[in-house]
């Protein structure tokens, strides 16, 4: 393969949830693309879908929270020496999403696209921990979100979906 044919983007998504109503695998591989930017590839990825007992117990192990979450990013940092083109893993657990979802009355794909996003760009580095970082973050996500046509994820809808 020559650099021009080499997929951008080598996604592993692994299903590890009762849930069915899940975006399809090209959906999520479509969402962490626009979030890569410019970032040189190729780059692997691994999306893991789960259920709210697996998000708990990585939640309380590597955040120190015992309850679930919408999406864990687990950047990837090779040995020295080790050249590898693994970005990292997300955790995104399915019912947190679908819940977060309805309660803020929004489109269930929608939700979806902001958790992928979201995840990726914390792999590429960017974070909310201030208000610089968190509004440097949230302009990049509403602006990739918008490519698809997905409104702002920080407005809080009155209606439901």
């Amino acid at each position: 393969m020559t650099a021009e044919t080499e997929p951008r983007l080598e996604l592993e998504v692994q299903h590890a949830s009762e849930i069915s109503d899940v975006p399809e695998d090209e959906a999520l591989h479509a969402w962490a693309l626009a979030a890569l930017g410019e970032l040189p590839g190729p780059v692997e990825l691994v999306i893991r879908i789960v259920d709210e007992r697996e998000s708990r117990a990585l939640n309380a192990r590597y955040r120190g929270k015992d309850k679930p979450t919408n999406v864990l990013s687990f950047p990837f940092e090779a040995p020295p020496g080790v050249e590898v083109n693994h970005l990292g893993d997300l955790v995104i657990c399915a019912a947190v999403v679908a819940r977060e979802a309805a309660a803020q009355h929004k489109a269930l794909d929608h939700h979806w696209a902001h958790m992928v996003v979201h995840g990726v760009l914390h792999l590429r580095g960017y974070n909310h921990l201030d208000d610089k970082q968190a509004s440097e973050m949230e302009i990049l996500e509403k602006h990739l979100l918008n490519t698809f046509g997905i409104p702002d994820p920080y407005v809080l809808n009155d209606t439901a979906v």
